[in-house]
C-alpha cells in the first residue's frame, strides 16, 4: 500500500504508463539496430546508460519520494541496470559485425522479462491502492470486500479452510466528531485503521465497512481462535491513544460482532450475523466481543 493521496497516485500511474511506453520504444530501436546493423547511440555504452534513457530519467528524477522505499520500486533499479549492461553487449557484437551469442541474448531477454514483471507488479499495487483502498484510512474498501469475501467463501464451500469475519464499531465515535470536529475524527479513524493493520496477521484483511465500522476477515481461523484474537485486540485497543488534541490524549474503545463464514449460507448472511452480534455488544455496554449464535435474530431496524 502507498501512503499517497489520490491525485498523486493518479499522476504517478500516468507517468509510469508513459515511462513504460518510452521503454518499449527504446527496446524496439535496440533490436532494430542489432538486427539491421544500424549505427548505435553512443550513450548506450556509458556506465550510466540506465540513468540516461527516458525510463531511467523517470525512475531517478520524476518518481514521487513516497515510493522510494517501496520494495517494488527498489526492485526496478537492479533489473533495469542489468538489462542495460546486457544490452550494451549486444550492441558491441553488432558494432564489430559479430554474431550475437545465444547466451548473451537469452540473458538480456531474461533481464527484460524480469524488469517487465516488476513494472507490472508496481503498476498493480498502485492501481489496487487507487481503486481498492479507502482514501482516508488506507484499508481496503467495501467494493473490494465483497469480491474478496466471495472468493474465500468458495474455499470454505470446498472445505479447504475456516474463515471468520468480525465487524468492529468504534464506541461513541459521534462524541468525538461533536466534541473535536470532523478533522480530528478523521485522524482517529486513520489511527484506528493503522492500529488494526499493525495488530492483525499479514494474511488477515481489514476493510472499511462504513463510517466508523471496519470488517476484519480472518482466513484459516475458526470461530474460537478468532474470538480469542479479537478479545486481545479489543483489550489492546482500549489502552491505545488514537490522537492527542491540544495535549489531551484521545482514547477509544470498540465493540465487535463475530460470525463464521459458512459454506451452507451466503456471504451476506455471514455479514448480517456479525452485525447482529455487534448490536448485542453495543446494547450490552460496548467495548466487548460477541460471537453470533442462533438466539440473536435481532431486529436491526
Amino acid at each position: 500500500m502507498f501512503k499517497m493521496n489520490r491525485e498523486l497516485l493518479q499522476s504517478t500511474l500516468r507517468e509510469l504508463d508513459q515511462a513504460v511506453y518510452n521503454h518499449e520504444q527504446w527496446y524496439k530501436e535496440l533490436i532494430r539496430s542489432v538486427v539491421c546493423g544500424l549505427p548505435h547511440d553512443q550513450r548506450e555504452f556509458s556506465e550510466d546508460a540506465h540513468r540516461n534513457c527516458r525510463f531511467g530519467q523517470w525512475y531517478y528524477t520524476m518518481i514521487p519520494s513516497e515510493l522510494h522505499e517501496h520494495p517494488s520500486y527498489l526492485s526496478l533499479e537492479a533489473e533495469h541496470t542489468l538489462m542495460h549492461r546486457l544490452a550494451s553487449k549486444l550492441l558491441v557484437a553488432s558494432m564489430n559485425s559479430e554474431s550475437v551469442s545465444s547466451m548473451d541474448y537469452d540473458n538480456f531477454a531474461s533481464a527484460l522479462d524480469r524488469l517487465r514483471l516488476n513494472i507490472s507488479s508496481l503498476k498493480h499495487e498502485i492501481e489496487e491502492t487507487l481503486y481498492k483502498r479507502d482514501p482516508l484510512t488506507g484499508v481496503r474498501n467495501r467494493v473490494s470486500m465483497l469480491s474478496d469475501l466471495r472468493y474465500v467463501h468458495e474455499m470454505v464451500k470446498r472445505h479447504t479452510q475456516d474463515v471468520t469475519i468480525a465487524i468492529m464499531d468504534i464506541d461513541h465515535f459521534k462524541n468525538v466528531n461533536d466534541s473535536y470536529g470532523h478533522p480530528i475524527g478523521d485522524k482517529v479513524l486513520s489511527a484506528v485503521a493503522e492500529f488494526l493493520m499493525q495488530h492483525t496477521r499479514p494474511y488477515d484483511k481489514v476493510y472499511r465497512y462504513g463510517g466508523e465500522e471496519f470488517l476484519v476477515c480472518m482466513c484459516n481461523t475458526d470461530i474460537e481462535t478468532a474470538s480469542d484474537v479479537l478479545e486481545r485486540l479489543r483489550e489492546e485497543l482500549s489502552h491505545f491513544t488514537a490522537v492527542a488534541e491540544k495535549g489531551v490524549p484521545l482514547s477509544v474503545s470498540a465493540s465487535f460482532g463475530v460470525s463464521s463464514l459458512e459454506g451452507g449460507s451466503s456471504v451476506d448472511e455471514a455479514i448480517i450475523r456479525a452485525d447482529e452480534a455487534l448490536y448485542i455488544s453495543k446494547r450490552s455496554g460496548r467495548n466487548r466481543v460477541t460471537v453470533w449464535d442462533s438466539s440473536m435474530h435481532t431486529d436491526l431496524n
